[in-house]
């Protein structure tokens, strides 16, 4: 070594770590005091000033390993030995982790001068690692029961439910005799609510086979103009049915890659909620626009909106804007859950905004024909997906 051993202590005494510099001949070189600390060099009365064998140095270091090293069989000197850089964890005797770390030094010829080894105590974060370990298995665990009781819960209330609908139907039929107008509001209340009971039921059941890791999505090419068609028209009765006016403008493009039943899922429940949430004489409209690496689909209303605070709890399941619970909307908060975990398997995203002039005023039919003042505030539901799929593999896929 050629740097004189005082600036070379200086150098080492500055770094965060344990330090020693061994030289070609096995001695060594300069130790700095975190090196003496770590290893209680001063306990063991070892030598480890400039100059000092090695070997003695190197042995009481390994006494303080829970295990010696393999390499102490061939004799200390096979440390001597080492030309590239080395980094190993090791656990101690005294229940401390220390990441060691060999690195060779050479001079401007590449000529061997020795190493440097350096010691870091990483018994913190090996215990940080540990206890995130620990709580992910713990996590991960709690996911398959939630799941394991989800499915079995929805499968148990099916088929009482199933017997509570078809007696409604039954009862409904004509030939089962005439019902009275009281009668009749019952009977309809209670069928109303069974089917809204069987529609939370499956999205629960859809809920937990999408969350199960081994779910596998069936991909292909997906007409995204058709698509857009065909869920706007499947949803024209119900939009009909609440007064709301639909507008599409789905423009021609190449194949998105996707699971086509899913995102048909998908529209179908921005869809209703849209409907759900405009009020009658509003507007619902479905646009998408292209471009080299993704379709974006757009699904405005004129409906009540998404409070600002509220753009990310909606899509975490259960939960419900409170302008859609004050304003008694049914709904359970899992459709949207649902829509993003669908979009975001496909590598895509689904995210919410104010409709373009939120605020402006705007009429509604009231109950008795009368037209209701106030602002329209309106969501705009994007959807943004990539051509090539999640695995960003161009060109379509066989199913």
């Amino acid at each position: 070594m050629h740097t004189a051993p005082e600036q070379l202590l200086a150098v080492l005494e500055a770094l965060p770590y344990a330090a020693i510099v061994q030289g070609a001949d096995d001695r060594v070189v300069v130790a700095n005091r975190r090196f003496a600390e770590m290893f209680d060099l001063d306990g063991t009365g070892v030598p480890y000033s400039p100059g000092a064998p090695l070997g003695p140095v190197v042995r009481a270091v390994c006494a303080t390993f829970a295990e010696p090293p393999s390499w102490m069989a061939d004799g200390v000197h096979a440390i001597a030995a080492r030309r590239f850089h080395r980094t190993a964890e090791i656990p101690l005797a005294d229940g401390r982790t220390i990441r060691r770390e060999v690195e060779p030094l050479h001079d401007a010829g590449r000529n061997l001068l020795g190493s440097l080894w350096t010691a870091q105590d990483i018994t913190e974060q090996k215990r940080r690692e540990h206890a995130l370990e620990r709580d992910n298995r713990t996590l991960a665990e709690l996911a398959r029961q939630r799941n394991e009781f989800l499915a079995h819960a929805s499968h148990s209330l099916r088929t009482p439910l199933a017997s509570v609908i078809s007696f409604c139907e039954l009862l409904d039929d004509p030939a089962s005799g005439p019902l009275g107008p009281e009668q009749r509001s019952f009977l309809d209340a209670v069928h109303r609510n069974a089917r809204r009971m069987e529609r939370v039921i499956t999205t629960l059941m859809e809920t937990t086979v999408l969350r199960a890791p081994q779910l596998t999505l069936e991909f292909g090419p997906v007409d995204v103009a058709q698509l857009l068609t065909h869920a706007v028209l499947d949803r024209m009765p119900a939009t009909g049915a609440a007064g709301v006016f639909v507008v599409l403008d789905a423009v021609p493009g190449p194949p998105l890659r996707g699971d086509e039943l899913r995102l048909a899922h998908v529209l179908a429940n921005l869809l209703e909620n849209a409907a759900k949430f405009t009020p009658p004489g509003g507007t619902v409209t479905v646009t998408s626009a292209v471009d080299a690496e993704h379709w974006t689909v757009d699904v405005a209303d004129t409906g009540i909106g998404v409070p600002a605070d509220y753009r990310e709890e909606i899509f975490s399941g259960f939960v419900r804007a409170p302008n859609a619970e004050d304003g008694g909307f049914a709904g359970t908060g899992l459709g949207l859950a649902l829509s993003r975990e669908i979009v975001r398997r496909h590598g895509g995203d689904l995210t919410v905004t104010d409709a373009p002039g939120a605020g402006r005023p705007h009429g509604a039919g009231g109950p008795d024909g009368g037209v209701v003042s106030g602002a329209a505030s309106g969501a705009v539901f994007t959807l943004r997906l990539p051509l090539a799929g999640p695995d960003g593999t161009p060109g379509t896929a066989e199913r």
